[in-house]
C-alpha cells in the first residue's frame, strides 16, 4: 500500500527521516512530492490524488475551510527560518544586519532561489531585495528554480566562487554540498510554520492521520529540531 503525500519542500528533510519507521508500524510506503506551496495547492485544487498534505498553516486552514482537508486532522510541524546558503567549504558570508546583508547579496556573483511567485522563500527573497534597493542591480545574476530543493543542488554543484543561495533553512540543512550562513536578520527574517494534515479524499483517513501524528509528535521532536524546525 502506498500514502500518497504532497508536501513543501521545507518538510522533506523530516518525511525522508520518518518514512521507514512508518513502514515499519503500518506497511505503508510513501509516494511524496514535494515542491513549492502555491505548485503543490494547485494540485490539490485541481483534484489530485491525496491522502496527506503539508504546506503553511495558513493555506491549511484555507484548504480545510474549502473541504479539502479534513476538519480537526491538522497538527503543527513547527516554524521554518528562511536563510542565507554557500556551497560547503566557502567563506561564511557577513549578514547579521541589514548593511551586511546588502554588501553580501549585491557581491555575491550569483544568486539562487525558488520560484518567486508559488515558493514561500523566493516570494520573501525577492521582496527583500527590493527592499535593499539592489533587485535591479542584481536581476541579472539571478537564478530561479521550481523549488528550494533544486536550488540547493544547483548551488552545491556549482563551480564558480561566490554565489549565495537563498531558501528555507529546512531545505539547507538537508542539502550535501551547501552549509547555512545563518537566517535572514532582523527586519528581513521570515519565521513560516508549516502543518500537516489529513486530505479529505484520503483512501484510509486513519493511516493517514497515523502519520500526521508521527510527523507531529514528541518521538520526532529531535527529528525536526536537527532538521531545522523550532517549537
Amino acid at each position: 500500500m502506498t500514502l500518497a503525500l504532497l508536501c513543501a519542500g521545507a518538510a522533506k528533510g523530516l518525511v525522508a527521516a520518518l518514512e521507514s519507521a512508518f513502514a515499519a508500524e503500518t506497511g505503508e510506503t510513501i509516494d511524496g512530492t514535494f515542491g513549492a506551496v502555491g505548485a503543490l495547492r494547485e494540485k490539490i485544487v485541481a483534484g489530485e490524488p491525496c491522502d496527506v498534505v503539508v504546506l503553511t498553516a495558513p493555506l491549511i486552514d484555507t484548504l480545510e475551510k474549502g473541504g479539502r482537508v479534513v476538519p480537526g486532522s491538522a497538527a503543527p510541524l513547527g516554524t521554518v527560518r528562511t536563510g542565507i546558503a554557500v556551497r560547503a567549504g566557502e567563506p561564511l558570508p557577513d549578514i547579521h544586519d541589514a548593511a551586511a546583508l546588502r554588501a553580501t547579496l549585491a557581491g555575491a556573483s550569483q544568486l539562487l532561489f525558488p520560484d518567486p511567485q508559488r515558493a514561500t522563500a523566493g516570494i520573501h527573497f525577492v521582496d527583500v531585495l527590493r527592499r535593499l534597493g539592489i533587485h535591479d542591480d542584481v536581476a541579472g545574476r539571478c537564478a530561479t528554480f521550481p523549488n528550494g530543493a533544486t536550488a540547493m543542488r544547483a548551488l552545491a554543484e556549482m563551480r564558480e566562487h561566490g554565489a549565495i543561495g537563498c531558501t528555507q533553512v529546512t531545505e539547507i540543512n538537508y542539502t550535501p554540498g551547501v552549509a547555512l550562513a545563518g537566517p535572514l536578520p532582523p527586519g528581513f527574517d521570515l519565521a513560516t510554520v508549516y502543518t500537516a494534515a489529513v486530505c479529505a479524499g484520503a483512501r484510509d483517513r486513519v493511516v493517514a492521520q497515523r502519520f500526521v501524528q508521527m510527523l507531529s509528535g514528541a518521538k520526532a521532536r529531535d527529528v525536526r529540531a536537527r532538521g531545522g524546525f523550532e517549537s
